[in-house]
Formats: structure tokens, sequence, C-alpha cells
């Protein structure tokens, strides 16, 4: 059984007291990225199996999780975690951080979970309490429960835990490889010519199908390209371009999400620009607006790690990576928020001058 991880993650292992979680824990992750429920009752009490400590045990181990997550390095918490309750805190702990919880679950038979248990003379509960985990393991395991609860990142269920490889892969996301620096730039609501006086400002070449900059920066469009301005097409060439050649990163915003659904047949609302994008992109040479769905839908909703130098900012109103990124600003920061403005409020007072006309 191959089981692969994100690179960086948060694994939940799961199982019955004595079904080989430890064990597998390390066979297959430094032990350093493995945080035990028994080693933390061990670290306040002196006693692992000291259960008075548990509810603080378990406070420590999500607050050195937390740390190890915000620090961007794969943490495995080895602890029963057969109830979902338990499971839940995980999910919600990754989901802060950013990174996707993986389930890997030791399924043992409970007879040998307990021949196992009764063999450790530190353990002095009964076979009942190996049952009553059993049972409520099997409730976990039972209709897909555990995807539902949230483990994006896999559920793996271990019969034979000789028979595992573990390997890793890096994430969409996960552009640690770029150092920056980086122009971060949103809402240009189809405002073309504006977008190349800012790309120009901040000294990039530009041709209409794409732009580079002479120092290797990297423009990073946040969302809302289309709508509302005069030349989303040319917007989505010339963002387009960038993307294919590297020289620029773009997620996904609302304004995309629609547009998207409707070239898809969706049926969407007609409003806050979507009916002027459709307009131009039916008057767009032929062929462009077949190229706009495939770009589309390859779009991510974030970047969630980048390694930064520098870093210049556009106007944001809304941006979703503002918790992820360390930014660092200069001067820049206001003249860029003042040039992007600049066509919106422009459109925004042509759009009101033709309603006054009607």
């Amino acid at each position: 059984m191959r089981i692969t991880l994100p690179d960086t993650c948060l694994v939940v292992l799961i199982g019955v007291t004595g079904s080989g979680k430890s064990t597998f824990a390390r066979r297959h992750f430094a032990p350093t990225r493995v945080l035990s429920s028994d080693q933390f009752r061990a670290m306040l009490a002196d006693d692992e199996n000291d259960q008075s400590v548990t509810a603080e045990a378990f406070e420590t181990l999500h607050y050195v999780a937390g740390k190890r997550l915000a620090a961007g390095r794969l943490t495995v918490v080895d602890a029963t975690n057969v109830q979902q309750h338990a499971r839940a805190a995980l999910v919600a702990l990754a989901r802060a951080h950013d990174v996707l919880p993986v389930a890997i679950v030791l399924d043992t038979p409970e007879s040998v979970c307990w021949e196992r248990t009764a063999a450790r003379p530190d353990r002095d509960f009964g076979r009942n309490v190996v049952r009553r985990q059993h049972q409520a393991l099997r409730r976990s395991l039972g209709g897909g429960g555990l995807r539902r609860e949230g483990f994006s990142g896999g559920v793996f269920v271990v019969t034979d835990p000789a028979d595992v490889a573990v390997d890793y892969k890096r994430l969409h996301n996960d552009r640690r490889d770029l150092a920056g620096p980086f122009d971060i730039v949103g809402d240009v609501h189809g405002c073309h010519a504006e977008l190349v006086e800012l790309l120009t400002r901040l000294g990039y070449t530009v041709r209409p199908d794409g732009a580079a900059h002479p120092d290797g920066r990297t423009a990073v469009f946040v969302g809302d390209l289309v709508d509302r301005g005069p030349d989303t097409p040319a917007v989505l060439k010339l963002v387009m371009g960038m993307v294919a050649a590297g020289t620029a990163l773009c997620v996904s915003g609302n304004h995309e999400d629609k547009l998207l659904r409707k070239l898809r047949g969706r049926n969407v609302r007609v409003s806050h620009g979507l009916a002027e994008t459709l307009a131009q992109l039916e008057a767009a040479p032929a062929g462009f607006a077949g190229t706009v769905e495939p770009f589309l839908s390859g779009l991510i909703s974030h970047y969630g790690r980048f390694r930064i130098r520098r870093l210049f900012i556009g106007k944001i109103p809304h941006f979703s990576l503002i918790g992820i990124l360390q930014m660092i600003f200069d001067d820049s920061l206001i003249r860029l928020r003042q040039q992007s403005r600049s066509c919106i409020h422009r459109s925004g007072n042509a759009n009101r001058r033709r309603r006054r006309r009607v």
C-alpha cells in the first residue's frame, strides 16, 4: 500500500490502543514530527498513563502542533482519535493553518489490540476499554464518515502495516520555489490600459500577450480580473500570457468564478458587470473565448506558501492571502493603490452617467 502525503500536512493517526500507531509512526516519520498524547501526558505528570492530565496534555499537543503547522512543517498526531470530536478539533486546527488534514487508520483486529495491551504491565485497564474504542472506530469507518469529516488530504486504512510505503508530493499552491520580489495586483476589473500602465511603472516590459520584468519580479493577481471595465478580453490575454510564461501567478476571484459558471452553461444572474464581459468576449477575435474557460478552470483559490523577500501591493479591498503572507511595504503602496483605483472610479462614474441618461 502506498500512502502519498502532501509535504506539509497534518497527519492524524487513528486506531485502538495496541493497534500499532506508535510503531507505525516510528517506522515512517522522523521523531521530531510525531506528537504523541502519551508523550505529553508524561511531560506533564511524569507518567504517560496518568489520565488526570489528559485535557492539559491535548491542549499542549494542539498548541505545539499549531506552531509546527504555522512554520510549514509536517506534523503527525499519535493518539487513539477514535472519537469524532477529537478528530474534529484536529481538522479545525489544520484548516486554521491552511494545510490539509490526512487520516491514517490502523485497522487492527480487536483481539490483537487486546493481546498487545494485556502484555504491557503499565496498562491496567480492562478489555472493555479496547472493545469500546474498537466499536467507535467501526462507526467512524462506516459509510465513508471520515471523508465527510473533512480529511481532504486523504483517508488511508491500513490493515497490514508491514506493506506500507509513504512518499510525499508538493501541492499546487506550494510555491516555496519562488522568493520574489512580488507585485500583488487586485481588482483589475477589465481595465486593460490602467493595468499596462501599472505594470510599466513597476518596470515590466509589456506585450499584448504577456509581460516580464528584467529583474525577475513575479506579479500575483489576486482575483477579479473581469467585469465592469472596458476591455476584459485584453486583460485576460495579458494575464494568461504572463501565467503561461511563469512571470505571474493568479488566483480566482468571485467574478472569475461566476464567469466560469456562465461559460459552462450554468444558470447565473447576469449582473455586476458580467453582461459587459460576455459582450466583449463575443466580440473578441475568433477562438479567444474558447481559451478563457480552460484558464479560469485551472485557477486555484489561494497560494499558501512563498519565501518573501520584497513585496509591492496594488489595490486589494479583500485580500484572502493577507493572513498567510508576511508582507513588506514601502512608499510604493500608496502610489500603486492610487494608480489602480483610477480605472474603477472612472468606470463607475461612466456607469452612473449612463444610468442618469436612461
